[in-house]
């Protein structure tokens, strides 16, 4: 992109968002996605890490550096312009990142172009208007507003009914770094993935919204620490309170072998053990929440401070698992199996029941 270019865009985010400021850092109570906004003003990066420094002085997020991050800017900016929801910029950010590693290609696959390896064979465009950011953007967008029930459905499902990709899972493991990504350059305290998740007023909030299907410690399955919330691969997880991020670990173990399964693949019921990916935060109060069988490595560090709603990570089945869910857990105490407590009842007393 050029300083130009560069320039437009950020003057339309300033503009934007100091429309929308100071919702981001207000609690949502049962609010729709589109209630969250970003909290302040923010200048997109520089389209060349190596040539020149960020425009307004913002680099690298993470392992994407400024070039990267400058076209999340981009469309982050006709999102915004489009007036679509904060999910919506963090779906197509992760899209972006799959098919072009946020790089505008001129070319790619058969005759695929830009960030969004959108075809001109396929009526995106000619590849001149889809090698413009702004373009290929907008084009996404208006695919995406079109497929009816996008906000609720997980990211790689929405992503796929756009882009119709021959890899319709690889979608998911995008979604916490562009979560992260759009965070950052909009300013939104708790990110706007997190936008729609109801946070009562004890400050707790659902994992995320799926029916409870095994128990705590039921008759068939005493050593069940925790409780089965059923979703689909690829599910957002959200911190269940704020805390400080205490485990992040990969646990999952070849019964046959003792030796290590991996977590970036499915378990297995009978001859996987473990939580597979998973996350410990402590909360104040000595609580701890747990949750297990994520899809990829959390987009959480050890001692990372988190607020409610926060996505940690995205819902899997990799270790001791049969499926896709998240296996939740509330201890009181530390981090042991004898402090495990039902969380069906403790969210229910802080004012986040799960689904029954």
């Amino acid at each position: 992109m050029t300083t130009r270019m560069l320039s437009g865009i950020a003057l339309a985010v300033t503009g934007v968002l100091l429309l929308c400021s100071g919702l981001a850092t207000t609690l949502i109570f049962g609010g729709g996605a589109g209630a969250c906004g970003p909290a302040t003003s923010v200048t997109p990066t520089s389209s060349s890490a190596a040539r020149s420094p960020a425009l307004g002085g913002i680099g690298p997020i993470g392992d994407w550096n400024a070039e990267q991050v400058g076209n999340a800017a981009a469309i982050t900016t006709v999102g915004m312009r489009l007036g679509v929801p904060p999910r919506g910029w963090v779906i197509a950010v992760a899209t972006a990142m799959q098919e072009s590693s946020l790089i505008n290609i001129p070319g790619g696959d058969r005759d695929s172009v830009g960030l969004f390896q959108q075809r001109p064979s396929q009526g995106w465009g000619t590849p001149e208007q889809l090698h413009d950011p702004r373009y290929a953007a907008t084009t996404f967008y208006q695919k995406l507003q079109a497929v009816d029930g996008w906000q609720a459905m997980p990211l790689t499902e929405a992503a796929q009914r756009v882009q119709r990709s021959a890899y319709p899972d690889a979608y998911a493991r995008w979604e916490p770094d562009a979560a992260r990504i759009v965070a950052a350059l909009t300013g939104a305290s708790a990110g706007p993935a997190a936008c729609g998740v109801a946070v009562s007023a004890q400050g707790w909030a659902l994992p995320v919204q799926g029916d409870v299907g095994s128990g705590f410690r039921t008759s068939g399955r005493p050593g069940h620490d925790g409780v089965d919330l059923i979703v689909g691969k690829g599910t957002p997880i959200h911190a269940a309170s704020a805390g400080t991020v205490s485990v992040v670990r990969c646990n999952a173990v070849d019964v046959r072998t003792g030796r290590d399964w991996g977590c970036d693949r499915d378990g297995d019921p009978a001859l996987t053990r473990g939580c597979g990916w998973y996350v410990d935060i402590n909360h104040p109060g000595g609580v701890i929440t747990r949750y297990c069988h994520m899809l990829t490595r959390p987009s959480v560090a050890e001692g990372q401070r988190v607020a409610a709603g926060d996505v940690i990570g995205v819902a899997g089945s990799s270790g001791h698992s049969s499926g896709p869910h998240l296996h939740f857990e509330v201890h009181l105490g530390d981090h042991s199996s004898g402090t495990a407590v039902d969380p069906v009842a403790f969210m229910a007393s802080v004012g986040a029941p799960l689904n029954q």
